[in-house]
């Protein structure tokens, strides 16, 4: 359906006199010339003009031509054959494959009613000793992943992917914005040579493509994830690398809009865009979205107006650091600055509350003693300092795990451990049990109980 006409090409922006009232915000539209096919989303409408952003380059667009409406707007495939796929945002396989016989669903057609949310979800156990001890997470959680590069990051996740399709058959979704290509076709690789390739579905705005691509990937990623919790009625695991990413794209088109900006030049619609795609990460009865967002904390500066707005959201965060990856460690994750509202004793019950705390005590006593200790020797120490110095380090070994996904790589087999093996480890190990074990029988195993028999 024809809707008006070019009248003003600026950038990636163009202005729409429409003809009619057809169109509205956030429908697809599209102009043809004879050698170029463009599409566009319109983003405002003021009186009879329209402003739309183009989804690639606007190069040889000129003033006078039809634009026309695109029905459904923009689409991604919502059936079982999004399983081992890469998607661009705009809805296109781009690894190479073809869906045959599609069945697409608009990325923004999914808002949950209030009605349909579930808050006291069942905790979702990972497996991995550290997370579930330090910062358990219940079905439709969103938690903050914050690393660097090096630290483990991606294995993590696959570990993660690996340990949640083994213990519930659910699928993840996995969703790069504004990532460097090569960085995708890493994680691809890596998932096809792990084995996890057909059990996870993924979406990419890359960092080469314009902000529309960047911003919307978010919005794919998610119509993805839903698929999976509302038709297959999974229990999802949903990665979003980077959601500052999205941040940046959308300021660049309120750019585009002429719209004032805020402060660090973010959109005036900052918290209303943020909060449009975390609402959509939640549980229902039927299934549950759980999501880890790594997130660009700009000049490590936490009080950033974006940074602020997205950890709001959050029910926790997993920091893993560069430190703890340097002692041979790995998941490298400082327990100190990783959290989750779950560790309170009425949810996770008063035994695993007081030993997250008795924990966090020896270990930051640990700090303290590591310091006496190499100035002065340990056998300086008082005798309770010195158990506190020997478990502090066992437990920190512990917390180390072999993982399943690096299996061919270590030659050290997998392990999932149950929350009651590791309550159970972690209280021996700070009284005494554990005492006359050495602490190098303690990295990368599963359950430490084994070692105390015989």
């Amino acid at each position: 359906m024809r809707i008006g006409k070019v009248v003003s090409v600026s950038g990636l922006k163009i202005e729409i006199l429409l003809e009619n009232e057809a169109a509205g915000i956030r429908d697809t539209v599209y102009v043809d010339t004879e050698t170029t096919h463009y599409r566009f989303e319109i983003e405002e409408i003021r009186g009879q003009v329209a402003y739309a952003i183009a989804f690639d380059m606007a190069n040889g667009l000129r003033r006078g031509l039809d634009v026309y409406l695109e029905e459904g707007g923009l689409q991604i495939e919502y059936s079982d054959a999004i399983l081992g796929k890469v998607f661009h945002s705009y809805g296109e396989p781009i690894d190479g494959s073809k869906v045959e016989n599609p069945r697409t669903r608009g990325i923004y057609e999914r808002n949950l009613s209030m009605s349909e949310i579930e808050i006291d979800g069942d905790i979702l156990w990972t497996g991995v000793k550290v997370l579930d001890f330090f910062a358990p997470m219940r079905k439709g959680f969103k938690m903050g992943l914050l690393g660097g590069a090096g630290v483990g990051k991606t294995v993590l996740i696959k570990e993660l992917i690996h340990n949640v399709y083994a213990n519930l058959q659910s699928n993840s979704v996995f969703v790069g914005v504004g990532e460097r290509s090569r960085e995708g076709r890493d994680l691809y690789d890596e998932m096809l040579e792990a084995g996890l390739l057909d059990k996870i579905a993924m979406a990419f705005g890359q960092m080469g493509d314009n902000a529309m691509a960047r911003s919307r990937a978010v919005h794919s990623g998610l119509t993805l994830a839903e698929y999976l919790r509302d038709e297959r009625r999974q229990d999802v695991l949903l990665f979003i690398d980077n959601i500052y990413r999205m941040v940046q794209a959308n300021s660049e088109i309120a750019t585009e809009l002429e719209r004032m900006p805020i402060d660090n030049g973010y959109s005036t619609a900052l918290l209303t865009e943020i909060s449009e795609v975390e609402e959509r990460i939640n549980s229902t009865d039927g299934g549950s979205i759980t999501s880890f967002q790594a997130i660009f904390i700009p000049a490590d500066d936490m009080t950033d107006a974006a940074v602020h707005a997205i950890l709001q959201h959050l029910d926790g965060q997993v920091v893993l650091d560069r430190k703890v990856a340097e002692k041979g460690l790995y998941p490298a994750i400082d327990v100190f600055s990783t959290t989750s509202r779950l560790i309170d004793p009425e949810i996770v019950g008063q035994r695993h509350f007081d030993l997250v705390e008795k924990a966090l005590w020896f270990l930051s006593r640990y700090r303290d003693l590591e310091q006496i200790v190499a100035v002065l020797g340990i056998d300086e120490l008082s005798q309770d300092d010195q158990n506190v110095f020997y478990r502090s380090r066992k437990l920190r070994n512990y917390f180390s795990q072999p993982m399943f996904v690096a299996e061919q790589f270590t030659g050290i087999p997998g392990a999932f451990v149950k929350i009651e093996e590791v309550l159970d480890d972690v209280e021996g190990i700070l009284t005494g049990r554990f005492d006359n074990v050495d602490e190098s029988r303690l990295t990368y195993i599963g359950s430490a109980s084994t070692l105390l028999k015989g």
